[in-house]
């Protein structure tokens, strides 16, 4: 195939663009317009052309698009344009801005300007910032060729990133991911309805008002951090905290840029969310918020799912466009309400296949603990089990409530989680026990599950291997490798999980080791290393099932460990059998993992 490289230039001012909208407003607003394109094929001269609508799309469609690979650097913004205003789909989408993010990180800059500077490709125009708020028609003929010349550069950089990268060895399976992930976006089918959304947006702004009346914090009581953490302890959660730069001390982490508060404004409990909405000084819930963007999509045509590849630190997919369809509330009094206003197109139905448990499942995998990928493999309660084991009576007489303890057990504490934590989660579930149950039953987990816990003394090891740039093991053989010079874990995908500046000092409780993020140092151990890599080897496996599904049916959506796709109505029965026998598959390396899951369809995607 061809390999077409693009890149649009379009009209942005005070009023549109970036700094004001999503890439799905900005694109469908009635201002904008397109003011040139720049076109690479293969390794031709690249071509620049400016024009009106018509002319550009008698352009644009001399190229063989359909048989083609197209390549930009943020694909999402072009291949939208491409589909939304130009009607083109080409046969594949590649994009630079994804691969950047798979190779060096989540924690570095991936924009083109960036990324062309690491590897000496050159440098990118600043060119476009003079051009704010110009209309085609604005332009002097001097000024245009200028603005093509900027363009024309980008398409060039991009081009060779791109070749870099590829010769570098970037995996051709994370290349067909990055495609399906860019084309949920810039080729939609999903519907929203109307009515539904109009009538879920009164009801949650009615909600919120009698939330932040129940609060009943005063003003003082919220902008006083002491006060504040007090508030969100009596609702169960504990106030995060951070390392001041200024002090070198630890001191709670609520200002307004604070990551682990802003994470509170999409905590699963209202009442949080009603509370950090007022410290924050904003009068919207996450869930108004996002009601109201809904209905704005709607208005302007299908819903284009915006799904970040490579957005976490694990290469775990992320929201992206300002609409998280990653966290939609499934419990509370919102449960389901937005998932229920997205509808499958006419004469489709929506398929959701969530895989069950696959955090446990790689977890025991990969430590060797027999007996529970054993369990799994059997198709057992293994919640049961482990309530068995901390309340000492079979599992024939396991309450529905010590049930609950034991999945909260099985799949909070393989992790290293201790006992403070452990009691501070099981509260937030509506069940209190004592710190000395607490730690009683986490006794018991580790107890059970030996083999776990001797995985997180290796990864402990592995973390001091690597900070002496040494390399070792981690886990079942043959899965993972670490590169004690990269600082990183190559996963099976062939990328690798990096531990940027990782670095160790002595301190009260030991040695403790931290690594550089956008966002200060952040502590590391053994059991968040492990848990990072569960994670990281479960975003594997989804991404290759998510690849099988879509040989037969359009992906549009990927929710944690879930995949939900359309089929056409006439085929429901067949077409959910196929997608589980995909969610049950593993990939050879990771032969011996019990992997298992749970399927729904329906109409809306909350139906399933």
């Amino acid at each position: 195939m061809k390999l077409i490289t693009i890149d649009f230039e379009s009209f942005y001012s005070a009023d549109i663009g970036f700094a004001k909208q999503t890439t799905e407003e900005y694109v469908r607003d009635v201002q904008f317009h397109v003011i040139g394109v720049a076109v690479k094929v293969d390794n031709g001269e690249t071509q620049w052309a400016s024009g009106t609508h018509k002319e550009l799309s008698t352009w644009l469609n001399t190229f063989d698009w359909a048989g083609s690979i197209a390549l930009a650097h943020n694909a999402m913004f072009d291949g939208f344009i491409l589909n939304e205003r130009f009607d083109i789909r080409p046969k594949f989408w590649a994009d630079t801005l994804c691969m950047g993010r798979a190779i060096h990180g989540v924690e570095v800059s991936g924009s083109l300007a960036a990324l062309t500077e690491r590897y000496g490709l050159g440098a990118k125009g600043t060119e476009v910032q003079n051009f704010k708020g110009y209309r085609r028609t604005d332009f002097q003929d001097w000024e245009l060729s200028k603005y093509g010349d900027y363009c024309i550069n980008d398409v060039n950089l991009t081009y060779a990133l791109f070749n870099k990268m590829m010769a570098d060895g970037f995996p051709k399976k994370e290349m067909h991911i990055i495609n399906q992930t860019v084309r949920m976006f810039t080729e939609p089918v999903l519907e929203l309805d109307a009515t539904l959304l109009t009538e879920h947006l009164i009801d949650v702004q009615g909600h919120k008002e009698k939330l932040l009346a129940e609060v009943g914090v005063s003003k003082d009581e919220l902008m006083s951090n002491a006060k504040f953490a007090e508030a969100l302890q009596s609702l169960g959660v504990v106030a995060p905290k951070k390392i001041s730069p200024t002090t070198g001390k630890e001191t709670l982490a609520l200002a307004k840029n604070d990551e682990e508060f802003k994470a509170l404004a999409e905590h699963p409990d209202v009442r949080v969310q009603a509370l950090v909405a007022a410290r924050l000084g904003t009068k919207s819930t996450l869930e108004e918020t996002r009601t109201q963007r809904f209905i704005g999509i709607e208005s302007r045509g299908k819903l284009p799912v915006p799904i970040k590849y490579y957005a976490a630190h694990t290469g775990r997919f992320g929201g992206d466009d300002k609409i998280n369809l990653q966290n939609l509330p499934s419990r509370g009094a919102n449960a389901g309400k937005l998932k229920k206003a997205i509808l499958a197109p006419e004469g489709y139905e929506i398929i959701d296949a969530d895989s069950a448990q696959i955090e446990a499942r790689v977890l025991a995998w990969l430590s060797g603990q027999a007996d529970l990928v054993q369990a799994f493999a059997n198709k057992e309660d293994v919640y049961k089990k482990m309530a068995s084991a901390i309340y000492g009576k079979p599992e024939a007489d396991i309450t529905k409530d010590e049930r609950f303890v034991g999945k909260t057990t099985i799949l909070g504490c393989g992790y290293g989680m201790g006992a403070v934590k452990f009691q501070v989660q099981l509260k937030t579930f509506g069940v209190e026990v004592s710190i000395e149950e607490a730690r009683r039953i986490i006794d018991i987990y580790r107890r059970t599950n030996s083999a776990v816990t001797t995985l997180w003394k290796q990864a402990q090891a592995m973390l001091v291997a690597m900070s002496r740039a040494e390399n070792c093991t981690l886990g079942k053989a043959g899965v993972l490798s670490v590169d004690g010079w990269e600082k990183a874990i190559k996963l099976p995908s062939g990328l690798l999980m990096r531990y940027n500046d990782l670095k160790h000092e002595q301190t009260e409780n030991g040695v403790e080791f931290s690594y550089k993020t956008r966002y200060g140092r952040t502590r590391i151990y053994g059991g968040k290393v492990i848990e990072n890599v569960c994670q990281a080897i479960a975003r594997c496996i989804i991404g290759e099932q998510m690849l099988k599904i879509g040989k037969k049916y359009k992906v549009v959506l990927t929710v944690h460990d879930a995949i939900a796709c359309v089929v056409p109505e006439a085929e429901v029965a067949e077409a959910q059998a196929y997608v589980e026998e995909c969610m049950r598959w593993t990939p050879e390396w990771a032969a011996g993992l019990p992997v298992n899951c749970e399927s729904g369809h329906g109409k809306a995607y909350g139906d399933c």
